[in-house]
């Protein structure tokens, strides 16, 4: 009898923690969501896999919250959509991907200026390794200092730091080769 009595006075308590624990989740997921679809987006470059990795890596958090919110739940959250991007790739590795100088040309116009910029960037991006695209995007377009990118993908800090400098020095040449035709063969690491 007394074992059935505690049962039920331990429901209420795990039903509240369950509440407290959905409600933290829904908080961080309204704060965090337009931040992971945007670094997902810059990892991979396309919105609907952009968003299936975002989606994977709040169910992923969500399992993991306890121990996700005792760190640093974006990080977390970061380091989910770096990982499933990597397997992604790894699953479909025989996705055929253009070369460089078989991408379509960029359509601008005055008014889109502004995005076509945007576009250019993104598709100079594509042409980098994937591990200088991911330090990149996190390093530079999230703004993220070197110790949380080496955190956030599990690679060194020296790492991040000589990824980083070569990436930034392969988009400075594919930006400025967009501008004037390509006379010499690039490689890219």
């Amino acid at each position: 009898m007394t074992g059935d009595n505690a049962e039920d006075h331990r429901l209420p308590v795990e039903h509240s923690e369950r509440r407290t624990r959905d409600a933290e989740f829904s908080a961080f997921m309204a704060e965090a969501e337009p931040l992971l679809v945007r670094t997902a987006w810059l990892l991979c470059g396309d919105g609907h896999r952009a968003e299936e990795l975002v989606q994977t890596a709040l169910v992923r958090t969500y399992v993991a919250w306890p121990r996700a919110k005792a760190t640093d739940p974006l990080a977390y959250a970061r380091r989910v959509i770096a990982n499933a991007r990597i397997d992604s790739w790894r699953k479909h590795r025989r996705e055929q991907l253009l070369p460089p100088e078989d991408l379509p040309p960029l359509q601008v116009s005055s008014s889109e200026h502004a995005h076509a910029e945007r576009e250019e960037l993104v598709q100079a991006l594509l042409q980098l390794s994937v591990r200088r695209r991911r330090v990149i995007v996190l390093r530079y377009l999230l703004d993220l200092p070197e110790r949380q990118v080496a955190d956030d993908l599990g690679i060194s800090l020296g790492t991040v730091k000589s990824t980083a400098s070569r990436g930034l020095a392969q988009l400075r040449v594919l930006l400025t080769t967009t501008d004037a035709p390509t006379t010499s063969k690039e490689t890219t690491r």
